[in-house]
């Protein structure tokens, strides 16, 4: 059994969190979030990968290299432009064997449900979550234990079983990806050549997800995610903690890590590698610190990313927030993630205001980002990568940050 593993897309989406990196390599509890995909996949028997690549695919390779370094076997295919979900698994033929399973790098899914997906006896089989709202999503029509139609975005739903994106096949398949026709949004869906299969007698079955699944398809997604990953870790200790610092509950510190006196923190929270975390700061519950990262003097951090190499100044506030590679926080920074009003904090994606559902967010931060001393971030706030504000500037949602 082989698992190919989407990971060709940009994720524009997510921007500015993939100027430089594909959506996959984003980093969720301080790893990739691809690679809480290839655990599971791992844990549940599977140790043969077959990655679908494209757009910065180099930073993929460089990462997981041939898989060894995990103790599995990873082929790359090169994906040369994204023409749907169909193209993408079209591009795994001759390169499994037998039955396979797909999986999604930016979606997080549990072991268990990997491992009973692939003891299913049928051609096909479709994972499916059970939702409130399925008009929103492609949706199963069901005859005991088969599939007979599946019905993209329908205003009368037949069932609430909505397409989670996760799927076993075999090899016929591809003989029905390949007679594929581009659907009215430009792209080769799946969901159409599973239909033709449905509709040629083949047996296409469906799982309901009853365990956790994330689909990752915002920047702020990143946070759910985040917390939710936390929230299985187990505190230990490979750094330095010194005297008169304070560890509540599950805290991970990376090698070379230094927490010095006055650091209060409350778990979960994970550190990485290398990093230089205080005197009196206060790092509070759901925040993941990557490697090589400086957070200064009465400092305070809650439920929030920060990526490798960012260093974060001495009287800073960062909340709710995700923040790219290499930024540089001067001193007094602070970060809004509330309004006053209470309602859901709007941001900006590709180009349209999109409600987050979130009453708390405060900065999506893209690498490489600087701010000036006592500058203060509105909530919401997308920046890109390379912009920088002005000492005791107010940085709000359409002003340009470069």
């Amino acid at each position: 059994m082989k698992a190919v593993i989407l990971a060709a897309g940009e994720g524009t989406r997510m921007r500015p969190l993939t100027a430089s990196r594909p959506k996959v390599m984003l980093p969720i509890a301080n790893k990739p979030m691809m690679e809480h995909t290839i655990d599971a996949a791992v844990k549940a028997g599977i140790m043969d990968f077959v990655i679908i690549s494209g757009y910065c695919e180099d930073s993929i390779k460089g990462y997981f290299g041939d898989g060894s370094i995990k103790g599995i076997r990873i082929e790359y295919v090169h994906q040369d432009a994204q023409l749907g979900t169909a193209d993408a698994i079209g591009y795994a033929k001759g390169h499994v064997d037998g039955r396979f399973v797909v999986l999604n790098g930016d979606m997080l899914i549990s072991s268990e449900h990997i491992r009973h997906l692939i003891s299913i006896d049928k051609d096909a089989v479709i994972t499916v979550k059970e939702v409130d709202d399925p008009s929103h999503f492609g949706v199963i029509e069901t005859e005991d234990d088969r599939v007979v139609r599946i019905i993209e975005k329908p205003q009368h739903p037949p069932s609430n079983l909505a397409n989670a994106g996760i799927y076993l096949f075999t090899e016929a398949i591809f003989d029905f990806i390949a007679k594929t026709q581009l659907s009215p949004r430009g792209e080769l869906e799946i969901t159409d050549s599973l239909q033709m299969m449905i509709d040629s007698g083949y047996n296409v079955g469906y799982e309901v997800l009853d365990t956790d699944w994330i689909d990752i398809g915002r920047p702020w997604d990143l946070l759910d995610a985040n917390t939710v990953l936390l929230g299985n870790i187990k505190g230990q200790c490979e750094g330095t903690v010194e005297s008169y610092a304070t560890l509540h509950g599950e805290v991970i510190i990376g090698k070379g890590t230094l927490i010095r006196n006055g650091s209060y923190i409350i778990g979960p929270v994970v550190i990485g590698d290398n990093c230089d975390i205080g005197p009196n700061c206060f790092i509070r519950a759901s925040t993941a610190i990557g490697n090589n990262v400086h957070i200064g003097n009465a400092v305070e951090v809650k439920n929030s990313i920060i990526m490798d190499d960012t260093k974060i100044g001495h009287l800073t506030y960062l909340g709710d927030s995700v923040i790219g590679f290499k930024c540089n926080f001067g001193a007094g920074t602070k970060i809004a993630n509330l309004r006053h009003d209470g309602k859901n904090i709007k941001c900006s994606v590709k180009g349209k205001i999109v409600d987050t559902g979130r009453r708390k967010l405060g900065v999506i931060m893209g690498d490489d980002v600087h701010t000036g001393i006592n500058t203060s971030i509105n909530v919401g706030m997308m920046m890109e990568a390379g912009s920088f504000s002005h000492p005791g500037e107010v940085v709000t949602p359409g002003r340009k940050t470069n």
